[in-house]
C-alpha cells in the first residue's frame, strides 16, 4: 500500500526531534457548493531538528515512533509565489 504524503506548515518545534505540522485541505461543500477549508495537526519526526516554525514541509506516513508520532518529515517543500 502506498504511503500518504502531505504538505503543511510547521506551527511548533518546541519538542526534541518533533515538529507539529498543520495540514490544510480544501473541498467543495456537498450541499452549499462553497469551498470549505479544513485543517488538522500532525506530529512528525524531525531527527536533526532542522525545521523551524513557518517552514513549509512534506511529511510521509511511517510506522509508529511514539504515542502520537506516525509521520516523518520528508523534505522542505518549495513555496511557489503567485
Amino acid at each position: 500500500m502506498p504511503k500518504r504524503i502531505l504538505q503543511g506548515k510547521v506551527v511548533s518545534d518546541k519538542n526534541e526531534q518533533t515538529v507539529t505540522v498543520l495540514v490544510e485541505r480544501r473541498f467543495k461543500h456537498p450541499l452549499l457548493h462553497k469551498t470549505v477549508r479544513s485543517s488538522k495537526k500532525y506530529r512528525a519526526h524531525d531527527a536533526q531538528n532542522q525545521f523551524k516554525v513557518g517552514d513549509i514541509v512534506r511529511i510521509v506516513e511511517c510506522a509508529p515512533i511514539s504515542k502520537t508520532k506516525r509521520w516523518t518529515v520528508l523534505t522542505e517543500a518549495n513555496e511557489v509565489s503567485a
